[in-house]
């Protein structure tokens, strides 16, 4: 078990995390609602926005809420087997939401293509996003992005997920 002096900076920067992640999909919604909303024509053209950012916000706020949680086991505890065996559900789901979401997308695609463009990458960035948390890491920092990437390091969730499954006392 860390030191509450060793854990300060790590429980700070999950702190930072948590609360990024829940103001990037407030933040998200906002435009959304207030700057794109009003310019679309159609019922289609609200499906094609929507079905990109709801993936998205739920990734978003899923990871943030994960950020916030891990602050209690950072730096000796392991991650509960419940909150390990939800966000493994959460997973498959988020995983059915974007395929979900890009099938909305292909049927609306007759729309405007500016607004096609902007739900297609708005649920290229939902992708990535559930990428980064459930499969593989590419957040790092840009000047090391390019050589950190090609190690194929598995997430921090997805690291606290197998050790809560493996562990015998969780």
């Amino acid at each position: 078990m860390w030191s509450d002096e060793r854990r300060a900076p790590f429980r700070r920067r999950y702190l930072s995390l948590g609360t990024g992640e829940i103001a990037a999909a407030a933040a998200f919604v906002s435009v959304a609602v207030l700057a794109i909303q009003p310019l679309l024509k159609s019922r289609g053209e609200h499906l094609a926005l929507w079905a990109g950012l709801l993936p998205l916000l739920i990734v978003l706020v899923q990871a943030g809420i994960y950020w916030l949680l891990a602050r209690s086991w950072v730096g000796g505890g392991r991650m509960p087997r419940g909150i390990a065996a939800v966000y493994r559900a959460l997973g498959i789901l988020d995983a059915v939401l974007l395929g979900v979401g890009l099938l909305a997308l292909i049927w609306v695609a007759p729309l405007r293509p500016g607004v096609l463009v902007l739900g297609g990458a708005v649920w290229l960035f939902a992708a990535a996003e559930y990428v980064n948390y459930f499969h593989v890491r590419l957040a790092y920092p840009w000047p090391r992005w390019f050589r950190r990437v090609r190690r194929w390091r598995a997430p921090r969730l997805l690291l606290d997920i197998r050790e809560a499954e493996t562990s015998r006392f969780a």
